[in-house]
């Protein structure tokens, strides 16, 4: 059982970094808030008997050695930074539970067969680079030099940052685990949902999670005088956006499991009185099957190039990234409701929407994923809440399943 005063208080401290006066936090990548946090917690790690480090691009790792011989590692972990104004649970509560569930086994003097690592991993949300999961995507070995030509609001790039802060791009890439042979990963996160409220239940075994494909429209048509232009034969690019925009909207809600959202929008020139010749927009598609995700997205491109050929307008589709969706480990979920049965939890079976650096890691290991409870489904905002009783429950579970992992590979030897 973990320490639960103790898990809450350092999630309480860590909230306080980076705290904003609308209440919420922004913590983004390579910020001195950032660092912050990062400091805080590999505070925490030692505190916990971990050997501490950061890796090439900045993830940070608390390792314990295991008992066996040339076993392989179990990896558990979260990340630390946030959206702008989000709340104090969503990435800091994987982060901090992990932390404890070493603590709390180093208290009661368990030993495992495996080494654990807890991972705080770096830039999940992409609120700097818009670019999520850029410390998981190292890991997995999955970033590219795409990645490092990645700007932020202030047009400086992934690699300029990296240099300014003492990081070496060239060896950013060195942080990859692909080869390695890691046991499993364990992620402990908020719900950001309802379904746990809905149901009644404090968590959650996650048994799918969807994976984000992003692209860009770019609509290009021609701009002229919205008194003196007719309307047959227009180059509206704002009209032939939003008749893409409306086919996505009805493409992804014939599938029921399919979302998909426009999130950004940029028209040009922008006056009132000027039909608009430039238009560009962002699409989140999301689904937990990929088949049927890509279905949708097919759909989705063979209408948009319609729509423009009839107009008569050139269209270009970039994709900024692309997240496989993910299944979650059988045995991993058997093990994880294991140990919510034993401790009497009541539970459900649950996929989710929502990204998570589960996602990358699922490229190099199995991954098993716990919910815990989000009232009223709040997520990215000052009024994320979990309640303590049950983020301890969360991370009870996770320690007992931290256990069945390492138990199970033990008999497996």
């Amino acid at each position: 059982m973990v320490n639960g005063n103790r898990l809450w208080n350092n999630l309480m401290k860590l909230s306080e970094i980076g705290k904003t006066e609308e209440g919420g936090i922004s913590r983004f990548s390579f910020t001195k808030e950032d660092f912050r946090a990062r400091a805080f917690v590999k505070e925490l790690m030692q505190e916990a008997g971990l050997q501490v480090r950061e890796d090439p691009i900045g993830n940070v790792i608390g390792r314990k050695e295991g008992n066996g011989k040339n076993a392989e590692p179990i990896l558990m972990g979260s990340h630390l930074d946030t959206v702008y104004n989000g709340g104090a649970f969503d990435g800091a509560l994987g982060v901090i539970a992990g932390i404890e569930v070493m603590h709390s086994l180093q208290e009661n003097q368990v030993e495992l067969m495996h080494p654990v690592e807890v991972i705080a991993f770096l830039d999940e949300e992409g609120a700097r680079f818009s670019s999520g999961m850029l410390g998981s995507h190292a890991i997995a070995g999955a970033l590219t030099e795409k990645h490092l030509k990645l700007k932020d609001t202030q047009g400086k790039t992934l690699e300029t940052v990296l240099e300014e802060n003492g990081y070496s791009p060239e060896t950013v890439f060195d942080a990859s685990r692909h080869d390695e042979k890691i046991k499993a990963y364990l992620e402990l996160h908020v719900e950001q949902g309802k379904v746990l409220e809905a149901h009644n239940v404090p968590v959650g075994i996650v048994t799918g999670i969807a994976g984000p494909l992003w692209i860009k429209f770019k609509i290009e048509g021609k701009e002229g005088h919205a008194g003196s232009t007719p309307m047959k034969g227009r180059k509206d690019a704002l009209a032939a956006g939003a008749e893409i925009i409306q086919l996505i909207e009805k493409e992804a809600a014939a599938t029921d499991t399919t979302v998909g959202t426009v999130g950004t929008l940029k028209i040009s020139p922008g006056g009132v009185n000027i039909i608009p010749g430039y238009m560009e927009f962002t699409l989140d598609l999301r689904d937990v099957s990929p088949s049927v995700r890509d279905r949708v997205e097919e759909a989705i491109r063979k209408g948009a190039n319609a729509i423009a050929e009839r107009r008569g307008l050139k269209l270009e589709m970039e994709v900024l990234q692309n997240v496989p969706p993910v299944e979650c480990d059988e045995p991993l979920q058997k093990f994880i409701e294991e140990s919510m049965k034993e401790q009497g939890f009541n539970y459900i079976h649950l996929s989710t929407g929502a990204a998570h650096d589960a996602n990358q890691m699922s490229r190099i290991s199995p991954v098993g994923m716990i919910f815990v409870r989000s009232p009223n489904g709040m997520s990215h905002s000052p009024e994320e809440w979990s309640h303590q009783e049950d983020c301890v429950k969360g991370a009870d579970v996770l320690y007992h399943t931290l256990i069945k992992t390492a138990d199970k590979a033990r008999r497996e030897g």
